[in-house]
């Protein structure tokens, strides 16, 4: 079975495009092949900086003969009096049959005429140049370019391309405008190390060859390479490297052949803060920081480790240079630290009012006022003490002052850290330095979260104000954009109550909140209501991703265009995350399984009586006069035993104990419903069927007390 190689040469390509490529490819080749009829034994999908390939393993010399069938034109335009018409000489012809080999067949639209043929298979080396095209221009990006004077795009300049199927060259031809391509079995190697053309024999020999001409292609080496240099070398040091996982994986697309190279730089430059350094290395140099221990928390050694894609003979010349990048870079942040350090902390702070939040709303002093506002209404929630109300006040008071710091100036990513470290120096409290920093946590999936109370209520304020104020404008966030991260602020939001057990209700904060902010834009109407929507969009993406909670639970604790539930979920978020996850725990124990029927047939009948779902007490809508058939009464005596356990239920959030009521009501509904002693719900005397339908729409308000069983699928 024949083996295919295919490589496109390159410029030097973006890191994440090289990633985001071999991906697309290992999605799209395999399916591509299968679509005709060429399914192989492997796919290997590799790229480098300068390089894209695929190496298709074990394809079948050519495709199978396959029988097809052609549906034609309907037999009556087909055939006319028992003869054929133009229309089915013409389907015959095209199909390459004769008439007296059409068939004629019933279908759901009729009798149609039909075309039974055999299509022989086609060689798969006529296949394959047909597909490599549309593989290459298929790739997804960012900024696409044009090269030679065509219309072709790509990352960057398309220079070579390899093509073998074995030992044989397939003939390609890249054309666009003036730039036209050809392949052959030639690849080019390493720039520096290799710089001329690298013959390849088969398909099969290229990892082999391209090994020899110092590239590594396979990205999943590279890594393994680079993460035993660069542990080998940090144990040279007596430290242990700082792999940020982000690094590690763009550093991969960087090089062709990684070689370790390790720097030095003044310890002197160790009284800055580590945050500082290793921001520089790592966000700005690309560097492994190298640590005394394996943490951390663990103090920095003036050491980096860094990855070079150049001679390894000539590591030191390479360290020399990065070294002094990195020590310009630590004295310019030398310098920053120390002026910002000259004044207390809170002197920057009038100077917030250069920072625009956004041209409707003001400046970042703007933003902060609003949110002292906001954490005040959280504080008064939570009733928490005095001490905490003036930490949280003094914290969101100070939480955006490091933006005119000019340490964040030049270093972004380090707002909120460095704050923390002004604010200790400027003698502030730790409760109050610890929740600057915290406020922006989470800052991404995965991220951890606030520790202190201080850190919670003022990363909630913070969010909140900016989903009020941007949503107020009607910048709603859109498939493809949201640049203010909305999605992620309301998950934030959610994550935070459910990770600290906070009891806000949110629905409370957004509707004030969502007031004040017309109140002050009179000319705008209140985001409230699409603020109500949003977080619920964002719940139920959580409970599902995150929490694993089947999407049908999900439907029954939010309820389907139910307001009932969306106000009890949003005013609520720990009552709706813990009833999702009790719903979720009893399906998996088949629980669920001794409840759902008996829930369910009751709800769907109650649903045509007008029994408000908040009533739970049988002496007031039950007429026991009414009573026909014994099973009702009994019915009712049970409603009426359930009516303490549903109330404990709700107030302890024990929900065991109403799933455990309800499971032994079952038998009881079963009876009122088929046993010997029946009733026909929807009698004939309206009173009665109202009686029974309240029966059951008590029933069903018990269980809502725990979701909504209508969406709930059937086990």
């Amino acid at each position: 079975m024949p083996n295919f190689l295919l490589e496109i040469g390159t410029e030097e390509l973006p890191a994440g495009f090289v990633d985001s490529a071999i991906a697309q490819w290992q999605q799209r080749i395999p399916k591509s092949l299968e679509e005709q009829f060429l399914t192989p034994e492997q796919v290997e999908v590799y790229g480098t900086p300068r390089r894209l390939a695929v190496l298709v393993r074990g394809l079948p010399d050519r495709q199978s003969d396959r029988a097809e069938e052609i549906k034609g034109p309907p037999a009556k335009v087909a055939f006319q009096a028992g003869k054929p018409t133009k229309a089915a000489e013409g389907f015959a012809r095209k199909q390459g049959i004769s008439l007296e080999d059409l068939q004629v067949r019933a279908t759901p639209k009729g009798e149609f005429v039909f075309a039974n043929k055999i299509v022989p298979g086609r060689a798969t080396k006529a296949i394959l140049p047909e597909l490599i095209l549309p593989w290459i221009v298929g790739l997804e990006g960012r900024r696409f370019m044009r090269w030679g004077s065509g219309d072709l795009r790509f990352p960057r300049p398309i220079r070579w391309l390899a093509a073998l199927l074995d030992d044989e060259v397939l003939p390609l031809e890249l054309a666009n405008g003036d730039a036209t391509v050809k392949s052959d079995r030639f690849s080019r190697g390493h720039r520096v190390l290799h710089p001329e053309p690298a013959s390849i024999p088969t398909a099969t020999d290229y990892l082999n060859c391209l090994r020899s001409a110092y590239v590594e292609v396979d990205p999943a080496e590279r890594r393994c390479l680079i993460e035993t240099q660069v542990q080998a070398a940090a144990t040279g040091l007596k430290g242990y490297a700082e792999v940020d996982p982000k690094l590690l994986a763009e550093v991969i697309h960087l090089v062709e052949w990684p070689t370790t190279v390790v720097g030095t730089f003044d310890s002197e430059f160790l009284r800055l803060p580590d945050e500082a350094i290793a921001t520089v290395m790592v966000a700005h140099q690309r560097y492994f920081p190298v640590r005394k221990k394996q943490n951390q928390n663990s103090a920095l050694l003036p050491n980096f480790i860094t990855i070079s894609n150049g001679d390894p003979e000539k590591s030191e010349i390479i360290a020399a240079g990065n070294e002094r990048v990195i020590r310009a870079r630590l004295a310019d942040a030398r310098f920053f630290f120390d002026a910002d350090c000259s004044e207390p902390f809170e002197t920057y702070f009038p100077q917030l009012e250069t920072v625009t939040f956004q041209e409707d709303l003001g400046s970042m002093r703007d933003k902060v006022e609003r949110l002292l506002e906001v954490a005040e209404e959280i504080v008064k929630q939570l009733q928490l003490t005095s001490k905490q109300r003036e930490q949280i006040e003094r914290s969101a008071l100070l939480c955006k002052v490091d933006l005119v710091s000019q340490m964040v100036y030049e270093f972004p990513e380090l707002q909120g850290v460095m704050g923390q470290k002004y604010a200790l120096a400027s003698g502030e409290e730790k409760a109050v330095a610890n929740g600057i920093f915290e406020h922006y946590l989470p800052r991404g999936s995965g991220d951890r979260m606030p520790d202190t109370i201080v850190g919670q209520v003022v990363g909630l304020a913070d969010r909140l104000d900016t989903l009020v104020s941007i949503f107020g404008l009607g910048m709603l966030p859109t498939g493809s954009s949201d640049p203010f991260a909305l999605r992620r602020a309301a998950n934030a939001v959610i994550s935070i109550t459910w990770n600290a057990s906070l009891a806000i209700n949110l629905d409370e904060l957004l509707q004030q909140f969502s007031a004040d902010f017309t109140s002050n834009h009179s000319d705008l109407e209140s985001p409230y209501e699409v603020l109500q929507s949003f977080f619920l969009q964002r719940i139920q993406t959580l409970l599902q991703e995150d929490l694993k909670i089947d999407y049908d639970l999900v439907n029954a604790v939010l309820g389907e265009e139910d307001f009932e539930y969306t106000k009890r979920a949003l005013e609520d978020l720990l009552n709706v995350r813990d009833r999702a996850c009790f719903l979720q725990e009893i399906r998996n124990n088949q629980t669920l399984n001794a409840i759902y029927e008996t829930v369910n047939r009751s709800t769907r009948l109650a649903a045509k009586g007008d029994l408000d779902t908040q009533q739970l007490d049988p002496k007031t809508v039950v007429r026991s006069e009414l009573f026909e058939k014994k099973s009702e009464q009994t019915f009712y005596d049970a409603l009426v035993q359930l009516l303490p356990q549903t109330q404990a239920a709700r107030e302890q959030r024990n929900y065991q104990l109403l799933v455990d009521s309800l499971t032994r009501i079952a038998p009881t509904v079963s009876t009122f419903f088929d046993g010997e002693d029946s009733v026909l719900v929807m009698a004939e005397d309206p009173e009665v069927r109202q009686n029974r339908l309240n029966l059951l729409g008590l029933l069903r308000n018990h269980a809502r007390v725990l979701a909504d069983f209508g969406p709930i699928v059937k086990p």
